[in-house]
């Protein structure tokens, strides 16, 4: 079943692909904070009005027999950008995980500062998104939220290619993704959307249970380029299963 349009999956796999009249629209502070997302643009209503939107706080767990992921991450990242919401990790066609039964190829990875979401009330500094995509436009998202700890080496090779303003954007040929998993891969799962407009839903959301560690320097260098937060605030759960 096809769960997104062409349209939402090409807004959040490129979000500098969008146009700079909705660009200027809406952002995470000002007059175009994520409280009025869904009355933006009609495009935006699912913002509003969706029942199935994210992020969450991972909590109130239903136990199921949740099957292993298979990280197949072959390929490098070719870029590194800012798009004026994040900055965005592209990635090289030929990586891969294997979930419930279908393949999904990723396609890129960004950060938020702080987490956008809680795992039992908790907040955390930084949160990665590895967004992948199947044959038909539908995608799978894993989160990895980060504390503070020890230094990360894949944190600190990114910072050397930071692009500090945006629509800067600078060649990245060395980070493969798999260096952001934890070693434990166990995982939450629920249903979802994407956390920026135009918050279609549909999406499977896999958030990984450990935390990985950056260091306070590493941390404040995400959360400072945006200048802001860029996070979503949390969204009801409402009927949603969360399974662990």
């Amino acid at each position: 079943m096809r769960i997104l349009t062409l349209l939402s999956l090409s807004c959040f796999l490129l979000m500098g692909s969008i146009s700079a009249e909705e660009k200027s629209h809406w952002g995470y502070t000002g007059a175009g904070e994520p409280n009025v997302w869904g009355t933006l643009s009609p495009k935006f209503e699912r913002c509003s009005k969706g029942q199935n939107q994210s992020p969450i706080n991972l909590a109130h767990f239903i136990d199921a027999d949740l099957q292993p992921i298979t990280f197949e991450y072959a390929t490098q990242t070719t870029e590194f950008l800012n798009n004026g919401h994040t900055v965005q990790a592209n990635y090289a066609a030929g990586s891969t995980i294997t979930f419930e039964g279908k393949s999904f190829e990723l396609k890129q990875f960004h950060f938020h500062a702080s987490s956008e979401h809680q795992i039992k009330g908790q907040s955390f500094p930084l949160e990665a998104h590895l967004v992948h995509a199947d044959s038909e436009g539908n995608l799978a998202v894993v989160g990895i939220v980060f504390k503070m700890g020890e230094e990360n080496k894949t944190l600190d090779q990114l910072s050397q290619k930071m692009p500090h303003k945006a629509g800067d954007t600078h060649a990245l040929t060395s980070i493969n993704a798999e260096s952001l998993l934890p070693d434990n891969k166990s995982y939450y799962r629920y249903n979802g959307s994407l956390t920026t407009p135009p918050c279609t839903e549909g999406v499977r959301w896999i958030v990984m249970q450990n935390a990985i560690t950056a260091s306070k320097n590493q941390i404040d260098t995400f959360a400072k380029v945006m200048h802001h937060q860029n996070n979503r605030p949390i969204q009801p759960v409402n009927a949603r299963p969360v399974l662990h």
